[in-house]
């Protein structure tokens, strides 16, 4: 890419395969644990707890926190979990993983190394992504929250009255073209206006005078 040129992308690409990549970012340090897997099933789940198992110190509580998907609960996750009592696991709401901050770890990969990324194996995605995460936790770095409660609760009131607003003028906007087409039914030449109701035979009635309308 020549400097000063906008990126640009074609509409279309070759989709040679998926991967899945599980994670676990200890948000005190900033440091990832992280695996690749073709699939996503309870199997790698318990492939994966037991990974992070290994590479935490024994004396050390954790606690995990996930999305609410079925496959983080199921009879063979559980007995797993009754046998290591030190594993605490905590589910987000369904439909808001967004809330763990694993997520934006995923964002900061995405827009880091995925999104420009080429790569013509999965395998060779499954290599890269790895790579990046050894780089990144040569000096990870937690994210910390900038805005305190109240200027976060601040911020979404005023994103919501200003939707309110919009809405409030999309409303005029609307009543207002209505108007307009009702006024517009007839014209003065007698001819109807392509868009206005056909006329009952009960309700016609013979023009008054030379230009007058229906």
């Amino acid at each position: 890419m020549m400097p000063g040129m906008p990126e640009r992308r074609t509409h279309d690409y070759v989709r040679h395969g998926t991967s899945s990549l599980f994670a676990a970012f200890d948000i005190a340090d900033g440091k990832a644990i992280a695996s690749m897997h073709r699939r996503h099933r309870s199997v790698e789940w318990l492939k994966f707890l037991k990974k992070i198992d290994r590479g935490v110190l024994a004396h050390l509580q954790l606690h995990i926190v996930c999305d609410n998907y079925g496959t983080h609960k199921t009879p063979a996750v559980q007995t797993w979990l009754a046998a290591h009592p030190r594993f605490h696991v905590h589910f987000t709401p369904t439909s808001a993983c967004w809330l763990n901050q694993v997520e934006r770890w995923f964002a900061l990969i995405t827009d880091k190394l995925i999104r420009r990324g080429v790569h013509t194996s999965v395998t060779a995605l499954e290599k890269d992504i790895l790579a990046w995460v050894d780089i990144w936790n040569e000096d990870p770095k937690p994210f910390v929250w900038i805005k305190t409660a109240e200027e976060i609760l601040e911020s979404l009131e005023l994103l919501l009255r200003r939707i309110k607003a919009r809405n409030t003028r999309r409303r005029r906007a609307g009543s207002s073209a209505a108007t307009a087409d009702a006024t517009a039914g007839w014209s003065r030449s007698g001819a109807r206006c392509p868009m206005s109701p056909p006329l009952s035979p009960r309700r016609r009635r013979a023009p008054a005078g030379p230009g007058a309308g229906w």
